[in-house]
């Protein structure tokens, strides 16, 4: 079945054009900065010639009939008809308690995803408007959501409860979500494929690590924890994400700053993290270059950074009471050995030992083993597809099946 999934942010329209049964990409491309001046048009073909162009686009409608209309050119010949795409899988970052799996889009669901807004406000609403313009310009196809937060609904209360008043999760749903669910869900269904294991038999931490991180404790092929928490602000430091806070330091920096609950809001979400640490970049990569040159406060933010994933690999070992595998994942996690190999070492008491030779030829976009033939525990890189996970769940949806090969 040929899957078109759409990745919305505020400004962009990410896409890829899935063949399912064969899981196959036969296209993919983004449109940025839809309402500046110049927006930029990339498209790339598994089979053909990498094309890239500027051109004016207001909003994220326009978007999606610049995407249809080169599917549908002759220069492309990718599908000769709207009605070729059979589905379209629609990524929506937090599903709050109402969705545990995906659904088909619906307004009740339209509605609910608006309602999530407050929880995920960089997030949510650029999702809702990739929905609607990809209504607009394929109204007869069926539409699936697949929500981030769905795969961390198996989370016990032991560990999706906050110490806040219980009434305040009843009322409002405060608890912890978790994100990049389907990142998770992959990558651990990857590995259980690969080693041949039943996914009863295991216990696995996933360490999704990009501009956005975390880290997630897997036990029987289900999340039981995970370091994100109500919003995708929470947990590790990220690329401008703080992560993890003592709430009385945003009362104090409130009062010292003289800061507006907005401009607070702000600061937390897009000039914190890696980026406030070091006061240079977000960008792991601009990060390690300069650690390089003798930059003191980049190599602070990568400590920081790789402190953070060790702290979360030892607690969730002690959530699962051992763990047979490590996997990285995601733009950091599978391209830079050095944040691997910081992020590991001296865990040895804890039958961890990465392989320095293995770790330095990791080849992309190749599942890797990079532990040590003496290490108790193994290491893999595994490459992360999402977008695979969301157009086999919207084939499914869209097909009215119950069978699944994510199982």
């Amino acid at each position: 079945m040929l899957v078109l999934v759409i990745n919305c942010g505020s400004s962009s329209v990410k896409y890829n054009l899935i063949e399912t049964e064969g899981e196959s990409e036969v296209c993919s491309g983004i449109v940025e900065r839809i309402g500046a001046v110049t927006s930029i048009v990339k498209h790339q073909p598994a089979e053909g010639d990498y094309l890239k162009d500027t051109k004016v686009i207001s909003n994220h409608s326009e978007a999606l009939l610049e995407i249809m209309n080169y599917l549908l050119s002759p220069e492309s010949s990718l599908i000769s008809s709207p009605s070729d795409i059979k589905a379209v899988g629609h990524r929506v970052v937090h599903g709050g308690e109402m969705f545990k799996d995906s659904v088909l889009i619906d307004n009740v669901v339209k509605d609910a995803i608006e309602q999530a807004f407050d929880l995920a406000p960089l997030h949510n609403p650029p999702n809702l408007k990739g929905i609607q313009a990809a209504e607009e310009r394929l109204p007869d196809v069926p539409h699936v959501a697949v929500f981030d937060t769905a795969f961390h609904h198996s989370l016990p209360a032991y560990a999706y409860l906050y110490g806040i008043p219980n009434r305040l999760y009843r009322r409002h749903k405060i608890r912890r979500y978790g994100f990049h669910g389907t990142s998770h869900y992959f990558v651990s269904r990857q590995y259980y494929k690969l080693t041949d294991k039943h996914k009863k038999d295991t216990k696995v931490i996933t360490c999704h690590l990009g501009n956005g991180a975390s880290i997630a404790a897997i036990r029987g092929g289900d999340s039981v924890d995970t370091s994100m928490g109500f919003t995708p602000l929470s947990g590790m430091v990220m690329g401008t994400r703080s992560g993890d806070l003592d709430p009385s330091i945003l009362f104090y920096i409130v009062e010292k700053e003289e800061l507006p609950l907005n401009s607070l809001h702000a600061m937390l979400n897009r000039h914190s993290g890696l980026l406030g640490l070091s006061g240079y970049a977000s960008d792991m990569r601009d990060l390690i270059a300069e650690a390089n040159n003798g930059d003191r406060r980049c190599q602070q933010a990568i400590d920081v950074f790789c402190y953070n994933i060790k702290k979360y690999v030892g607690s969730y070992i002690a959530t699962l009471n051992g763990c047979d595998a490590i996997l990285f994942t995601a733009g950091i996690g599978e391209n830079s050995a050095l944040i691997r190999k910081k992020s590991m070492e001296n865990l040895d008491i804890l039958g961890i030992e990465i392989d320095d030779e293995r770790n330095e030829n990791v080849k992309p976009g190749r599942i890797e083993k990079i532990s040590s033939d003496s290490s108790r525990t193994d290491i893999y890189v595994v490459p992360t597809n999402e977008e695979l996970v969301i157009a086999i769940d919207a084939a499914k949806i869209a097909s009215a099946s119950d069978q699944s090969p994510w199982v």
